[in-house]
């Protein structure tokens, strides 16, 4: 099958694509394809996102080159500066990291993410993971297809060597930019890529293939377990994410551990080591039931609350925030990427119900309170952190939800209570607070 066949074929079902552009011969290879794959299928959107690492002085004319290439060929292009933070796992990783950041955002709705891995790419990543001690997760190296958020990710060259898109750009007469850091040995991929691959392809020449090969397997091997343990997880993860672990402790650790990581996966984290995953369930998961153990891994936090375990990523802190709210009473945007709050009187939204402030009194959403409090529906005061406790609220997330108050009288816990002072003077009147979330699910 040619490549353009084989391109067409495996974006038959995609109507909005988004190629990560960097100027170098994978993806304008790649980005050339897409243009003569538009021209028999008119209705593809194509559009193409540069990301400026800021890394080498050439940088900017690497952008240069990208509006011009795609200038000439009428594509959209967009450039988007990021940090790379060395210290985050070394330039390779943290450059890796803040690219596919940068890409996942700017990605719209329905949108596929194209990137230009080919087949040696794939030899080099399975090598990296042997040198890693990786399962067979890790030597499965990079799918052809899977899931980045809410939108699908394709590598439609993955099956191609690097000498056949050589070809074609010879072929086509196309230019494209060399970064001079692919020659310095001192990175891990280009060590293999330059002294020990083409050893090993002089001695077996079809060794990069071979290697695919065996990376596929591991992938089939990967998806045969996903199958089958999907129904279990299914089982013990909440709707909130969190993981009910008390079935586990009669597993073996083998399930056990595939659990685990399906379930780090399922929260968008990053694969802890086997290491890691032991101390999950030995410093966490069997700690004493009135222990509130942390396991820090990387940027992401493990947590135990009653008997389930929680994955948690860094977030901002909004314990000292503050906001005034008032009329017309516009939707309010929380700090923290925690949403916004809408106060709607004719109410389609099944929010908490508050009685409306009076005109003298300022309306404030803070994240903080102290005290006793008497909340609807229940006889006697309470303590804040009792209040916390019978509703079930995790430690981390009490000062994470926004507490909105008249002057200096707690009115309600969005979502979780409202206290007496606070409560609608009928079951049909008052505010009907809304809190959206940034996932634009409604918290009720």
């Amino acid at each position: 099958m040619s490549a353009l066949a084989h391109l067409e074929q495996s974006l038959s079902t995609e109507r909005s694509v988004l190629l990560a552009y960097s100027g170098g011969l994978d993806s304008s290879v790649l980005l050339h394809q897409l243009v003569l794959l538009r021209q028999q299928r008119p209705e593809l959107t194509l559009r193409a996102l540069h990301i400026h690492h800021g890394l080498s002085p050439l940088a900017d004319s690497w952008v240069a080159h990208c509006v011009q290439q795609c200038a000439r060929w009428q594509v959209p292009l967009e450039m988007v500066k990021v940090n790379v933070d060395a210290r985050e796992g070394g330039t390779e990783a943290a450059a890796r990291n803040a690219r596919y950041q940068a890409l996942q955002r700017h990605l719209l709705p329905g949108e596929t993410l194209l990137t230009a891995q080919h087949r040696d790419d794939q030899c080099e990543t399975l090598l990296l993971a042997l040198k890693r001690g990786s399962g067979p997760a890790g030597l499965a190296a990079m799918p052809q297809a899977h899931r980045l958020g809410a939108n699908r990710h394709l590598r439609p060259l993955l099956g191609f060597g690097r000498q056949q898109l050589e070809a074609w750009a010879e072929r086509y007469r196309l230019s494209w930019i060399e970064d001079e850091s692919n020659q310095d040995p001192r990175y891990d991929r280009n060590f293999l890529r330059l002294q020990v691959l083409p050893l090993l392809n002089e001695r077996w020449p079809h060794f990069s293939a071979a290697a695919a090969r065996s990376a596929a397997l591991c992938g089939e091997q990967e998806q045969l377990l996903d199958e089958l343990l999907a129904a279990s997880l299914d089982e013990l993860i909440a709707v909130d994410g969190s993981l009910h672990f008390l079935p586990m402790m009669t597993m073996s650790s083998v399930r056990r551990a595939a659990l685990l990581r399906r379930w780090i996966a399922r929260q968008n984290g990053a694969m802890p080591s086997r290491e890691a995953l032991e101390r999950i369930w030995q410093e966490v998961a069997c700690s004493r039931e009135d222990a509130e153990p942390c396991l820090r891994l990387g940027s992401a936090e493990v947590r135990r609350y009653r008997d389930r375990l929680w994955w948690l990523t860094s977030a901002e802190p909004v314990r000292e925030c503050r906001l005034h709210w008032s009329a017309p009473w516009h939707p309010l945007r929380l700090p923290g990427q925690l949403g916004e709050l809408l106060a709607n009187a004719d109410a389609d939204c099944h929010g908490d119900r508050l009685r409306p402030p009076l005109l003298s009194e300022a309306v404030t959403v803070r994240f903080q309170a102290r005290g006793t409090f008497h909340i609807v529906g229940r006889a006697g005061s309470r303590p804040l952190k009792k209040l916390w406790q019978e509703a079930g609220v995790p430690p981390w997330q009490r000062e994470r939800i926004p507490l909105i108050f008249y002057d200096e009288r707690l009115i309600a816990a969005v979502g979780v209570f409202v206290t007496r002072e606070g409560a609608a003077a009928s079951a049909d009147g008052g505010w009907h607070i809304c809190w959206q979330r940034e996932n634009k699910e409604e918290s009720c």
